[in-house]
């Protein structure tokens, strides 16, 4: 029985250790890695990008109708466009793919999953939005 355990116990930390580097290589491809302003134009919108334990802001000046607009015009983001609209892949670098590891992007303001998609999303000036790496 002690043998089992000790095998068991073996296998959990292997995996830990294999899941803080995972954790450790998603920042190491980052675009950006400090708060950002970028742009110009009328409008002004924050996104909020969180990974872990990290957070970076950007400042997006623009005079695109949607986030989505906003957002590939400063290479952002990119996706595939589905049915739905378009589907976030990659977010200031960090790729979430949930074929490869159940991974994706939530994009929510206040913490709210949003009903519509970063294309779809229209934008006045003045409002927030998070893009949260979600496993």
């Amino acid at each position: 029985m002690k043998k089992f355990l000790s095998i068991v116990l073996a296998i959990v930390v292997v995996f830990s250790f294999a899941a803080c580097k995972n954790n450790a290589d998603l920042w190491s491809n980052a675009t950006y890695t400090q708060d950002t302003v970028l742009g110009e134009g009328s409008k002004t919108v924050v996104v909020k990008v969180v990974v872990l334990e990290n957070t970076v802001n950007f400042t997006i000046n623009t005079d695109a109708d949607t986030l989505g607009e906003a957002l590939i015009a400063h290479k952002l983001v990119e996706g595939e466009d589905s049915e739905y609209g378009l589907y976030i892949k990659k977010v200031n670098g960090i790729l979430a793919d949930y074929d490869v590891d159940a991974s994706y992007w939530a994009f929510t303001q206040n913490g709210e999953y949003m009903l519509t998609g970063v294309d779809s999303t229209e934008i006045a000036g003045g409002e927030a939005y998070e893009l949260t790496y979600t496993k």
